[in-house]
């Protein structure tokens, strides 16, 4: 519908009448005296605290900052496509890149306009709200994760992923207690002990990336396969043992061993509650709305899974084992066939892996300082540190899960993923800067070992018969 010729001027004199009104209920308000206990300063120091002169900068900084990390992830992604590497390793260098190692070395001007200096400092506003959105992310994604797994074949080979789980911990855990003995004199913090410093480096050789195995495998279509489905069985198992393991350090570095404890009793209360509480509601409840059939009640019911999702996510997060392990676990509770399941899939995959995950894995890239390694020393006990890493996650897993009964070629690739560290090794690495158990030289050394174990996981594997012929052969899969 239109407005007719002769009913212009009826709403140009609507415009004017408003303007005017305004206009005048300005004039009138302007000179009226300040509310009780408010003074020009008390407005400023407002001002201040929504971040500078206005809110607007933060809100520059936080679009700035995602954009350019996209459009950098792509265009490194790009680069990089040849050398068959991982989404996940651009977007991780896409942060670095930006960060305080390149660009902030180069043009430390321009690196302070796309992410301002104080915000390195997590407990700055900027900082934390990107480190929110991408906790937001990762959390989303591993229910996604849980939520299409394969919990047929995980209960066929659960003992299988436990013992070769275990047996992948155990192994880095001696070999990275064995190298800090070289390692403690050079580069540990002055106030810590050995024994601290020996266990967190073994814990943090033991540790296998949960969520970068978990999109690895998506992307090479691997996570409907059997051993997808073990791969990241075994990576759950271990991260959460190893968790446990860094909960002990934790408690050697502050003298609180009880810690330790009530992570270990935390834990199994939280799973024992998922799985004989919460997950017969939540089927209860899908079933319930497929029987009715109303549109709106669907609606409801995704919504409530959400907000199961994010209180598990916070209930793990508060125990402290990690929140993307509450995530994991009601989605893996849920079945992956039921239509509710499925949509939820849908709407939130784009959204996710697009945006919101790109953002959890530059977070840290940004954090990190590599310009910290300088001479040959440094770069050697780097070299042995990547070796070491490698020697155990590997060899232990290969040993492990040709003793449960895989073959060769299943337990070559077992082995090249188990390997895998990504963000989870510099999450925990960040913890250990922050309780001073590690040298920022030491951080550096492990974000680069970090990196290079992950890098070196889709060329391997592309090398294997194995995957060439399971891909293949594969059904298309939608990916997470």
């Amino acid at each position: 519908m239109s407005i007719q010729p002769q009913h212009w001027w009826a709403y140009a004199v609507l415009l004017i009448a408003g303007i005017a009104i305004g206009f005048g209920i300005w004039l009138v308000g302007k000179d009226l005296p300040l509310p009780a206990g408010s003074t020009s300063a008390n407005r400023g120091a407002v001002v201040a605290k929504a971040g500078g002169h206005s809110s607007v900068p933060v809100t520059r900084y936080l679009l700035t900052t995602l954009a350019m990390v996209l459009i950098t992830g792509a265009l490194l992604h790009l680069l990089f496509r040849p050398l068959s590497l991982p989404p996940v390793i651009s977007e991780i260098l896409a942060g670095i890149v930006l960060g305080p190692s390149l660009l902030g070395w180069i043009w430390p001007e321009a690196a302070a306009w796309i992410i301002p200096a104080k915000s390195v400092d997590p407990h700055a506003l900027v900082a934390t709200t990107i480190k929110g959105i991408a906790q937001l992310g990762v959390v989303l994604y591993m229910f996604l994760v849980g939520l299409t797994l394969n919990t047929e074949i995980l209960r066929k080979r659960s003992a299988a992923a436990t013992a070769v789980s275990h047996a992948s911990i155990v192994l880095p855990l001696v070999l990275g207690m064995l190298i800090s003995l070289p390692l403690y004199p050079r580069f540990a913090p002055a106030d810590v002990s050995f024994l601290a410093f020996s266990l967190f480096m073994g814990a943090a050789m033991s540790i296998t990336a949960f969520p970068v195995l978990a999109r690895i495998l998506s992307d090479l279509q691997l996570d409907q396969t059997p051993l997808g489905s073990i791969a990241i069985t075994c990576a759950a198992v271990d991260d959460v043992t190893a968790w446990c393991l860094i909960a002990c350090v934790i408690g050697v570095a502050q003298a609180q061993s009880q810690y330790a404890l009530q992570v270990l009793g935390g834990s199994v209360l939280f799973v024992t509650f998922v799985l004989l509480v919460a997950r017969p509601v939540m089927l209860r409840c899908l079933n319930w709305s497929t029987d009715l059939q109303h549109p709106g009640l669907e609606r409801q019911i995704m919504i409530g899974v959400l907000a199961v999702v994010l209180l598990a996510a916070t209930a793990t997060e508060t125990i402290g084992i990690h929140s993307l392990f509450g995530a994991f676990l009601v989605g893996a509770a849920l079945p992956a066939n039921h239509s509710i399941s499925r949509k939820l899939t849908e709407r939130l995959t784009d959204a996710t892996t697009l945006l919101l995950l790109p953002a959890f894995f530059a977070y840290t890239g940004m954090r990190t300082e590599l310009n910290l390694l300088i001479g040959w020393e440094n770069w050697f006990w780097c070299g042995a540190i990547l070796l070491t890493a490698i020697v155990g996650k590997f060899g232990g897993t290969y040993v492990a899960a040709r003793y449960v009964g895989l073959s060769h070629s299943d337990a070559l690739a077992l082995g090249t993923l188990m390997n895998t560290r990504g963000l989870m090794e510099l999450v925990v690495m960040n913890i250990g800067l922050d309780l001073g158990i590690v040298s920022p030289v030491m951080f550096a050394m492990m974000v680069v070992m970090a990196l290079v174990t992950t890098a070196m996981t889709v060329p391997i594997l592309n090398c294997l018969p194995l995957l060439v012929e399971t891909r293949r052969n594969q059904q298309p899969q939608p990916a997470v």
